[in-house]
């Protein structure tokens, strides 16, 4: 797909504090002056977010792997025609908290469906579409879900509950996701203090958007 604007996701496992470094960098950018959109995943639109309720409710412990990386899929999808491919036809900046590595990551690699079973429904979901940048922050399982449990006003969803296991395969899942993406992807260690982890990511953004 041919277009102007320029994509922007981020990525990395539980309590890595990324959507409050995601609120801090859109800030920082549309001060500068960048015509910017923020969005998320899976959600961002109306369809997309009420399959948000479903696939992270609790309740529903039974959900097949399957279901969940396909739900993701069509989240993914609507979302991208509905809000992510306009704003990049129109020249905008998007930035995504999330997108197809959290699937890989979860589904594919964490879930054992496969990366590149989790990637080929996804490419049906996107087609050409993939990020421009992707930062992807980095932190051991154990301090993000201390950090969640430390951190009151988050969300608590279905995949915070999942074992430890669980949350260190996610992180094994994305090293192997930055193997195939290298030159798009930046890590950022997550375990630093909030002020200079931002100032990574915002540094990261400037030195690919050429300011």
């Amino acid at each position: 797909m041919s277009k102007n604007g320029f994509f922007i996701t981020i990525e990395g496992p539980e309590g890595a504090g990324k959507t409050t470094v995601f609120h801090h960098l859109a800030a920082m950018l549309s001060e500068d002056g960048v015509d910017l959109i923020t969005t998320r995943e899976p959600g961002g639109i109306r369809i997309s977010e009420r399959i948000r309720e479903i696939i992270l409710n609790p309740e529903h412990e039974e959900m097949d792997g399957k279901t969940e990386a396909l739900l993701y899929a069509a989240a993914r999808r609507q979302h991208l025609v509905e809000k992510i491919e306009p704003a990049l036809k129109e020249g905008k900046v998007v930035l995504c908290d999330r997108f197809i590595d959290s699937s890989l990551a979860y589904q594919g690699y964490a879930r054992g469906l496969g990366i590149d079973e989790v990637l080929t429904i996804n490419q049906f979901a996107i087609g050409q579409t993939m990020p421009d940048l992707t930062l992807f922050f980095d932190i051991d399982p154990e301090i993000g879900l201390e950090r969640i449990v430390r951190n009151k006003g988050r969300e608590v969803n279905r995949l915070d509950s999942e074992s430890i296991s669980f949350h260190q395969k996610v992180c094994e899942g994305y090293q192997e996701v930055l193997k195939r993406y290298p030159d798009r992807m930046v890590v950022i260690d997550a375990s630093k203090p909030l002020e200079e982890v931002i100032q990574s990511a915002y540094s990261a953004v400037k030195a690919v958007t050429n300011g």
